[in-house]
């Protein structure tokens, strides 16, 4: 089996500065492109898990989210970083396009879209790592039985009682995946 490093996108990957859809507007993490590469060389794969309800509140559309993803996995490419796939919420339960408003088994906290990526990928879950900046990102981790949960405190939280670890910057995390 193999093991995954699970990525939350906004915050994590790049600066949550709220709906993110333009590459103008996306500024990478510091640290992540030495995280992702740390992992990479202890066989980790890595998998962004992100909700998007920007595409259900219909501040951008689901095809700018894919065009955007598209040039993001090209910027981890030029680092000499394969990102094994990005799974996407795009729904909203209530502040959404009729298309996208429902009550979704995907959007974090549960925990279908990291079972997808089990299932697809044979992923070990217990020797996995997933890497969020909100309470949300630790229960669906929690929610899938993923043990190492590494939370970045952020503007949304500052404690937990979901994560294993609590840092405040990506970068730390990169001294936290064994």
């Amino acid at each position: 089996m193999n093991k995954a490093l699970f990525l939350d996108r906004d915050g994590i990957v790049n600066v949550d500065h709220g709906y993110v859809y333009k590459k103008d507007n996306f500024e990478f993490m510091d640290g992540i492109f030495e995280l992702c590469q740390k992992a990479l060389k202890l066989n980790y794969q890595i998998i962004i898990i992100t909700n998007q309800s920007g595409i259900a509140r219909g501040y951008y559309t689901e095809n700018e989210f894919i065009q955007l993803t598209s040039w993001m996995t090209a910027e981890f490419l030029k680092n000499n970083i394969v990102i094994t796939e990005v799974f996407y919420c795009p729904h909203h339960p209530t502040s959404a396009i009729p298309k996208y408003k429902k009550q979704c088994a995907c959007r974090k906290p549960n925990p279908e879209l990291i079972i997808k990526a089990k299932d697809k990928y044979n992923i070990d879950l217990s020797k996995s790592v997933f890497v969020g900046d909100k309470e949300t990102d630790m229960k669906a981790a929690q929610n899938a039985n993923i043990d190492n949960r590494i939370l970045v405190a952020s503007k949304y939280d500052q404690v937990s009682d979901v994560a294993t670890t609590i840092v405040t910057s990506v970068n730390e995390v990169v001294e936290k995946i064994t």
